[in-house]
């Protein structure tokens, strides 16, 4: 499928990994629509962008929410070929601390966010995706997730996250196999250690230092390189119902 011409719903696509992808996008001839909370820097990013990006201020847990999404996405673009879910939480708690047990609520809301709310939007983009025209290769849609390498390799102070990008890998399979009846593929990335707003707020040297547990390149993975990835996955047809570490062959340590 080309970029050119379709038009992307980008979860989490004001800021980090999201944001870069909606400016790929762009940048290569599609249109693009952020779904996020962040609504001072999801309209800033649509307007700098032009006419073709629309921000809608979108929960991802909430059915109706993603639904009206989704029909104002349709109503400006005419229909929605690409999705990728890039919203995410995390928390770094021990499932028993200093302070007692994992609070049970931090647990279910990175679980809310992250894996339900990716599983909402691909329910619920998929079935606007199964009435498009299917190209010459039949496909009608794509999909592609961000998961993590702590979906392997848990740190110290990860179960909820862990548990949440893990749940995103075990499912890319079933729903690909759901979903190709109707032309649709589902990819899901896995990165490492990436330039997101999580690390910006550290110290250089701190950067530095966690960019050096990458064997090859030793330093953070730039959003560009993910936002890459996303478009070659877009445009290999035969790339479907898999996992792709985009890691520069990083296995995380305990901590």
């Amino acid at each position: 499928m080309e970029i050119k011409g379709s038009t992307a719903i980008v979860t989490g696509g004001a800021s980090g990994l999201g944001e870069t992808t909606v400016r790929n996008i762009v940048s290569n001839g599609g249109n693009a629509v952020i779904f996020d909370i962040q609504e001072t820097q999801g309209a800033k990013l649509a307007k700098e962008l032009g006419d073709q990006v629309k921000f809608v201020k979108t929960d991802v847990t909430d059915e109706g929410s993603v639904k009206a999404g989704l029909n104002e996405a349709v109503d400006t673009f005419g229909r929605v070929s690409i999705a990728v879910n890039c919203a995410g939480i995390a928390v770094a708690e021990k499932t028993v601390g200093k302070k007692g047990p994992h609070d049970l609520g931090s647990f279910s809301k990175v679980i809310q966010i992250n894996l339900i709310g990716t599983f909402n939007v691909i329910r619920l983009v998929s079935e606007k995706m199964a009435e498009n025209e299917p190209n010459e290769e039949g496909e009608r849609g794509v999909i592609i997730n961000t998961a993590s390498v702590a979906a392997f390799d848990g740190q110290i102070g990860q179960a909820a996250y862990s548990a949440s990008k893990g749940g995103i890998v075990g499912m890319t399979l079933p729903i690909a196999r759901d979903l190709s009846n109707y032309g649709i593929r589902v990819m899901t990335i896995a990165p490492g250690l990436f330039e997101t707003p999580l690390f910006a707020a550290l110290p250089e040297k701190a950067r530095e230092e966690l960019g050096k547990m990458t064997p090859f390149p030793p330093r953070l993975g730039h959003p560009s390189e993910y936002a890459q990835l996303v478009g070659s996955i877009v445009e290999n047809p035969m790339l479907n119902g898999e996992v792709i570490r985009l890691d520069g062959a990083i296995r995380m340590q305990p901590k």
